[in-house]
């Protein structure tokens, strides 16, 4: 069931990629961010703040998750400190960092799940705000949202 929370969420961060094009075209005044501009640093994952601030995004989407009545079933029996530590290697991984996620495959993790897109586009929507709540900066929302897109196909209805 962890296993299955950590792959969701990194699905989650595709639909959000959407939503964060729509938040992209607000003012750079509208956002504060204490992490440097992506175009400044050498990785994604420095830019998300490195080993802490992966750490940090996945303990906003965890708090995020637990409080949200439509998602929070799909995770209410797994593991939250195992579920953490996938979730923080997998973020790390896609985000160019020093971890390898060797994980199951979303497929394994999401097959008989039947995900639907409403669900899957609240995780995301999930992802974002997590993602604001740490101070992400949109381009670097964007970024890292990119770099999941392409698992959304292996996680809706499958």
């Amino acid at each position: 069931m962890i296993k299955h929370f950590s792959q969701y969420l990194i699905i989650v961060l595709v639909i959000a990629l959407s939503i964060t094009f729509t938040h992209a075209a607000q003012s750079p005044s509208s956002t504060s961010s204490n992490i440097e501009p992506i175009d400044q640093i050498d990785s994604l994952y420095q830019a998300l703040g490195g080993k802490n601030g992966v750490e940090n995004i996945t303990d906003a989407l965890i708090q995020r998750i637990a409080k949200d009545p439509t998602i929070f079933p799909y995770f209410a029996k797994a593991s939250v400190s195992h579920f953490r530590a996938g979730f923080i290697k997998h973020l790390c991984d896609i985000a160019d960092g020093p971890c390898h996620y060797d994980g199951d495959s979303m497929v394994d993790i999401h097959t008989g799940m039947n995900i639907n897109e409403a669900d899957f586009n609240r995780v995301v929507e999930l992802l974002v705000l997590a993602l604001e709540d740490v101070n992400i900066s949109y381009p670097v929302q964007n970024k890292l949202l990119a770099k999941l897109a392409f698992m959304r196909s292996q996680v809706i209805k499958i």
